[in-house]
């Protein structure tokens, strides 16, 4: 198998799981499960940190040359949207009780996500017309990434240097 058919198989699988866990944590905020929430938002959490990290040290910037600039742009803007919005989530989780509009507000956060997991999963066509060590690159990037074991805000507060973002 092609290392950049390699490279889709295994992206395309961590999208799902970021992509099922947010719908499950859609599901938990509508259903007011305190406790299930918390676990989700842990999950998604240790999911995206390691994701968001390869993607934006060695994914994005492999893919300047195709996409251009301006688009890397626009995903590392959709990173910090997403890193600010989990921080929100997170504020929300801990409340007390959640009103009707804490569940509705949680739902469309949760939701602005998603767009960004499907259209990044898209990229995995792109990675096909890179050159061989620049997938070597992304996948040794990963590796880093993993092994590191910094969940996403971790990273977004330690590591990352860029300011998070929240769409109200």
């Amino acid at each position: 198998m092609a290392l950049a058919d390699q490279f889709t198989q295994m992206f395309r699988e961590e999208h799902r799981s970021v992509r099922d866990v947010l719908l499950d944590l859609i599901q938990a905020f509508r259903m007011r499960e305190g406790a299930r929430i918390q676990d989700l938002l842990n999950k998604t959490a240790a999911l995206t940190g390691p994701h968001f990290r390869y993607e934006e040290e060695s994914l994005y910037p492999g893919l300047v040359e195709i996409l251009g600039e301006e688009y890397i742009q626009k995903l590392l803007k959709d990173h910090d949207v997403a890193i600010g919005t989990a921080k929100k989530l997170v504020e929300m989780a801990g409340k007390e009780s959640l009103t009707d509009d804490d569940v509705a507000k949680a739902a469309r956060l949760v939701q602005s996500i998603l767009p960004h997991v499907s259209d990044c999963d898209g990229l995995s066509i792109m990675v096909e017309r890179l050159p061989e060590e620049k997938v070597e690159a992304v996948f040794a990037s990963r590796d880093r990434a993993r092994d590191a074991d910094l969940n996403l805000l971790q990273w977004a507060d330690e590591v990352r240097g860029r300011p998070a973002a929240v769409l109200e």
